[in-house]
């Protein structure tokens, strides 16, 4: 028989088809996603319905003698990803009965036929004596048996030589993994309310992959929008520019919890290593912490003794406020920057808190919504910033090896307290023990902008590049150049921008200040005039479009917009920086002044974020109270 004949063959059974040729599982004609091992494995079973198909032929037959892996482990894993697809189980098998010691065996009815345009090859006999229907058979004779094995050693190979044009054996490919993104693992539990549950257990596998220093591990925000995708995993792998994807699942029930997780070469689609981890909810921690640390193991990741140490030492928590944990974790990450969504964050926060005291994330958690409710203003800045940091004294107490408490001490020492020294030490810290968790250098770069250390800021945006660009990376990149003075990427950053969320009225604020900086002003007034509008009259909008008319000549305009302003700043309150400009705008230099005085009295956030790059201060930048402002906040001019 010709060895390429088996490629054309088709297996069909229930609702499901192997298509040996495409190399695919299909259920109602939908591709699965299965392959490498397992695909062989069941290409294997497939062709001997109703034999026992020993341990030693599958590994023979799949694994070549140069594959150095643990045969029994693999072929484990293997069937253990087979029953995961095929919705079977080893107690109530409906396909594939396990019999111990010995081997695995089809049990289900098989139909098999020719793909067109196949070679001919002879169609395996049945019980029956129907060609190509092939239910569970009766005993069959010696000949006949080694008939079926010679078919199936042709057949394994046939397909193994297929698995070759797409891939290399995987204890080579392992070596090559320098970047890994982590897929949303699949709901397996049956229970659509579990989905936060299998989110948030996405998202801490990889913060704890993002520990590992040799690997470069995409964010979050870049990999959930393939949750549920049909795309093909080396598609993936191209958009996200890595060498590694990992996939699976996890099945919550009762107190238990299972997850099945699988690493695949990306360029190949082949698999590198797959297990399957059963633990007490309690110990979910340890076991994502398990999990990073083999897929270090087997992607050869240099993990610093250190390193080593964090991904093994989660304690046990609480169920329930784990729970509370994942959904307070999922509410901020998503929506960080609305108010009430931050105020459920908290509420979640605590709750966990008070279920399990001891609980170090949590806190961390909870002093991320502190800050990010002062950001939104809806909460005084003094108290989120002693709440903030009662709560992170709390975490790191508990756990000093938290990078992302690090990352918003370091915010803390920034935005609050001007403390760039400190600030840079905590960031440094965060990076330090996660050096792929993207906010810590969306943060750094920030931070890096402001105190005016340029290049290390535009390196700290190529790795979040990297890592991530998504609606947090879009307004990191924006806040850099911005305060770089960098009108230029200013633009393009924009542009890019307002095609994640063209109806943010800040973003056309950015391509104003962009193109004024340019000296495009006419494009720079229509942004402007789309920033008010769709703001509702913002006062920062309105005095940027005035500014944009007084540099045009248009100073009639111009003042009449900054005169409105200063009547309406009599009703209502406007923050003093934003006065500040006006009165600058105005030639009204005193008065400016002592607007920014106030603020940096107050510790306005607008102060560091604006005072050196501002474009609506360039009038007041020769006086030397300007200098005394930059000196009395440890910024150099």
């Amino acid at each position: 028989m010709p060895a390429s004949a088996p490629t054309g063959r088709v297996f069909r059974f229930e609702n499901f088809e192997l298509d040996v040729r495409a190399g695919e599982l299909r259920k109602h004609g939908l591709r699965l996603r299965l392959q490498g091992q397992p695909l062989q494995v069941l290409a294997a079973l497939l062709s001997r319905p109703g034999d026992v198909v020993t341990r030693e032929e599958l590994c023979s037959q799949i694994w070549t003698a140069d594959t150095f892996v643990d045969f029994d482990h693999s072929l484990h894993n293997a069937i253990a990803r087979l029953r995961e697809v095929l919705g079977d189980s080893a107690e109530t098998p409906r396909y594939i009965e396990t019999l111990p010691r010995r081997g695995y065996r089809f049990i289900g009815a098989v139909r098999s036929e020719q793909t067109p345009g196949a070679s001919h090859s002879a169609q395996l006999p049945s019980a029956s004596g129907i060609p190509g229907e092939m239910p569970v058979p009766a005993a069959r004779s010696k000949s006949h048996t080694l008939l079926l094995a010679a078919i199936v050693a042709v057949f394994v190979v046939s397909i193994g030589a297929w698995l070759a044009r797409t891939g290399t054996h995987h204890a080579s490919a392992a070596s090559r993994v320098n970047s890994i993104a982590v897929l949303p693992l699949e709901n397996l539990s049956g229970d659509a309310s579990q989905e936060f549950f299998v989110d948030g257990m996405t998202d801490q596998l990889i913060t704890d992959l993002a520990e590992v220093g040799s690997l470069r591990v995409v964010s979050r925000t870049s990999v959930m929008r393939y949750k549920g995708t049909k795309e093909d995993l080396p598609e993936i792998a191209r958009e996200l520019k890595v060498d590694a994807i990992v996939e699976g699942s996890v099945v919550r029930s009762g107190q238990r919890v299972r997850v099945t997780a699988r690493l695949l070469q990306a360029s190949t689609d082949q698999d590198v290593w797959a297990e399957t981890y059963d633990r007490d909810l309690g110990d979910a921690l340890k076991l994502q912490g398990d999990v990073a640390d083999s897929i270090a193991r087997q992607v050869r990741a240099e993990l610093t003794p250190e390193q080593r140490g964090q991904l093994g030492s989660a304690a046990s928590v609480n169920p329930a406020a784990y729970d509370d944990y994942l959904k307070g974790r999922l509410y901020f990450v998503n929506e960080f920057t609305k108010a009430d969504s931050l105020k459920k964050a908290q509420h979640d926060f605590e709750e966990s808190i008070q279920k399990d005291p001891n609980f170090a994330l949590a806190y961390a958690g909870l002093a991320d919504t502190y800050v990010y409710l002062a950001y939104s203003g809806a909460m005084q800045k003094d108290a989120a910033y002693r709440a903030a940091k009662q709560a992170l004294d709390k975490a790191l107490q508990l756990d000093d090896s938290i990078g992302e408490a690090y990352d918003t001490l370091g915010e803390l020492n920034s935005e609050f307290d001007w403390d760039w020294d400190a600030a840079d030490r905590d960031f440094n810290r965060a990076i330090a023990l996660a050096p792929s968790y993207s906010c810590a250098h969306e943060d750094r770069a920030i931070f890096l902008a402001i105190v005016g250390r340029r290049s290390e800021a535009l390196a700290e945006l190529a790795k979040i590049e990297q890592l991530d660009y998504g609606f947090s990376a879009a307004e990191t990149e924006l806040g850099t150049y911005y305060e770089l003075r960098d009108y230029p990427d200013l633009v393009q950053a924009s542009k890019r921008a307002l095609l994640l969320d063209p109806k943010l009225w800040s973003r056309h604020y950015d391509l104003g200040v962009g193109y004024e900086g340019t000296g495009k002003l006419q494009e720079a007034i229509s942004e402007y005039q789309k920033a008010v509008d769709m703001s509702g009259g913002s006062p920062g909008a309105i005095v940027a479009l005035a500014h944009a008319y007084s540099a045009a000549g248009r100073t009639a305009e111009a003042e009449k917009l900054l005169r409105d302003l200063e009547r309406k700043s009599k009703q209502t309150s406007i923050a003093p920086y934003t006065m500040a400009t006006v009165y600058a705008g105005l030639g009204e230099n005193d008065k400016a002044f002592e607007l920014l005085q106030r603020a940096y009295s107050e510790k306005s956030f607008d102060i560091p974020w604006s005072i050196k790059s501002d474009l609506l201060l360039d009038g007041l930048r020769p006086d030397p109270r300007f200098n005394g402002l930059l000196r009395n906040m440890a910024l150099t001019n």
